[in-house]
């Protein structure tokens, strides 16, 4: 693949979108690079250190914590990059089982009920849309020219919303089976599916407000800049003033190791590397509209 087209390959090397982390981190890198700058004149020019000054020997130091704090990045990406993952995993599960649910409404409903199978097709795909809304905490109400079927309940956004459409379903669902449209083995195998949404929800909320502890993403980011810090006052004995770009790659390479594992720990938000949730609601919809018209 890189034979055919480097081109594509070395594309993202020189390319800084909104979330790059070289962007976010440029004034820092600036000021490390300023920092290390007049170091390496205090101890070159000014105090005329020699290599053979103890200071020298900091570098030991640093190689010995380096393995430590390359477990501890190490360990923060993958918690952040499972967190993600398993977001995205959560939302595959909607999709299918919004697609299984709808399959069998399809199936089971009289092929002369085409409002309430408009109606059962908006309602997944609007419990898709609420559920992105409340992960994403806004508090966005539906005026009725934009309900997308007439019938479709005002929920009261103070409350849970996600919990309220499954509740009108379920609802629906029964004055069906009590219709006679529904019988109770076809009832129970529309039940898990479902049901099923408000355990995808609970899983997603799970990951929204259960946050990565305080404490440790702290003590790491200490970590780098004590660690970032003191590398001037060895290197620059061995390398001179080639410390100034040493250092700021150094820097550059640890704290955007720190924050992309930042950016990625919430996979519900606005960033361009999280979920596609406006995307996969999209689908979902278009789904819906495909299998029940």
């Amino acid at each position: 693949m890189i034979a055919e087209d480097p081109g594509r390959w070395l594309k993202p090397v020189f390319q800084f979108h909104q979330s790059d982390t070289f962007r976010r981190l440029f004034f820092l890198l600036v000021g490390l690079g300023i920092y290390t700058g007049v170091l390496a004149y205090i101890e070159l020019d000014y105090m005329h250190l020699r290599e053979s000054h103890p200071l020298k020997n900091i570098t030991l130091m640093h190689s010995l914590l380096g393995f430590a704090i390359s477990m501890l990045l190490v360990f923060r990406t993958n918690t952040a990059y499972e967190r993600w993952w398993e977001g995205r995993k959560l939302w595959g599960a909607l999709v299918n089982c919004s697609r299984n649910l709808a399959v069998k409404l399809h199936t089971y409903l009289p092929a002369d009920q085409i409002p309430e199978r408009q109606w059962f097709g908006q309602m997944i795909g609007l419990f898709a849309n609420e559920m992105r809304t409340h992960l994403l905490l806004e508090r966005t109400r539906l005026s009725l020219d934009e309900r997308p079927h007439p019938e479709i309940p005002d929920f009261d956004r103070a409350k849970h919303v996600p919990i309220q459409v499954v509740t009108s379903i379920m609802q629906r669902l029964n004055s069906f089976q009590k219709n006679g449209h529904l019988n109770e083995n076809q009832m129970l195998l529309i039940n898990n599916d479902v049901t099923a949404f408000l355990d995808i929800c609970g899983a997603c909320e799970r990951i929204k407000n259960t946050p990565i502890p305080y404490s440790y993403t702290a003590f790491i980011k200490k970590f780098i800049v004590a660690y970032s810090l003191t590398l001037p006052l060895g290197f620059v004995f061995v390398l001179s003033w080639l410390s100034i770009p040493v250092v700021v790659f150094v820097f550059y390479v640890l704290a955007s190791l720190e924050l992309i594992a930042e950016q990625i720990e919430d996979p519900f938000g606005y960033d361009a590397i999280d979920l596609p949730m406006d995307r996969l609601c999209k689908t979902i919809s278009s789904n819906m509209t495909e299998i029940l018209g």
